[in-house]
């Protein structure tokens, strides 16, 4: 048995080994998985567009999703540790131990925020690796050693590629579903969600609705590139803005748990005004 100061850190270990069940198939996939070998019509023009680099590279898709929830989380609590009276090193008991409460809302909210990312990418990846749709430009980078200019709807699966480029040619098997598009939503529904139960701006009633709407029309502007740079076609994308919709609902409905209040010290934060949650705290403190 673990000795009572042990606790909080065989629970963050417990917190880290499972995010990382859920996290390590996901390498697994990127290092060495490799998709369905799908066939294709010879005159299918949906997958004859020319190749072109992405708008919203992967690099780019990280740093908005996963940083700008991140820093905009890390601000939110901080204020309403700040409303609430809750000073930076104000202790919060946590399985016997003490740690700043400031520390413990945002590991929890940016954990949960990491764990559902996970969930959403790996439902993606098993997609993509298990179906092989491919993308609109499969035909431009795979350069198949089969005459395309006359046949007459043969389904052609004996075939090999041509082009030297190995990485961009297993890209061009992954179509369905876009992982773009399932990454954005359901991190900027996450945070258009955590902004309604968390975000309190009585001096400006549109500041949380215009960061919601916002977070709501980047992830839709990033999908849209995808079908723009012939990366996806249409239902990928679709398909990807509902699966990332679905683990966000319902990460945020049975794992987040906003609704309940935060700590002792502090009431939830959007029932009360300002002044009812001073008089509360004032009366919590005789």
């Amino acid at each position: 048995m673990p000795s009572e100061g042990s606790k909080p850190y065989v629970k963050i270990a417990l917190d880290f080994m499972l995010l990382a069940i859920v996290g390590v198939p996901l390498l697994v996939f990127l290092f060495i998985g490799t998709p369905y070998r799908r066939g294709f019509f010879c005159d299918d023009d949906s997958i004859r567009y020319p190749y072109k680099d992405s708008t919203i590279s992967n690099i780019t898709l990280y740093c908005v999703a996963i940083l700008g929830p991140v820093i905009v989380m890390t601000i939110v609590e901080g204020i309403i540790c700040k409303k609430c009276k809750l000073s930076f090193k104000e202790k919060k008991y946590f399985c016997g131990y003490s740690i700043s409460y400031y520390v413990f809302q945002l590991y929890h909210t940016v954990g949960v925020f990491a764990f559902g990312g996970c969930i959403s990418q790996l439902a993606t990846d098993i997609a993509k690796y298990s179906i092989g749709r491919l993308r609109p430009h499969f035909i431009d980078v795979c350069q198949p050693d089969q005459s395309l200019t006359e046949c007459t709807h043969e389904y052609i699966l004996n075939y090999e590629c041509t082009s030297s480029d190995e990485d961009k040619i297993q890209e061009a098997r992954l179509s369905f579903p876009s992982g773009h598009a399932s990454f954005s939503a359901y991190a900027m529904i996450y945070l258009t969600v955590y902004l309604q139960y968390r975000m309190v701006c009585p001096k400006n009633s549109l500041l949380r609705p215009f960061l919601q709407a916002g977070a709501l029309l980047t992830s839709w502007y990033i999908g849209l590139t995808r079908v723009m740079d012939f990366m996806h076609h249409w239902s990928d994308v679709l398909s990807g803005f509902l699966i990332g919709t679905v683990v966000s609902l319902l990460v945020v409905l049975f794992i987040a748990d906003w609704k309940k209040p935060p700590d002792r010290n502090c009431l939830p934060v959007g029932t009360y005004t300002t002044c009812e949650v001073e008089l509360q705290l004032e009366n919590q403190a005789v």
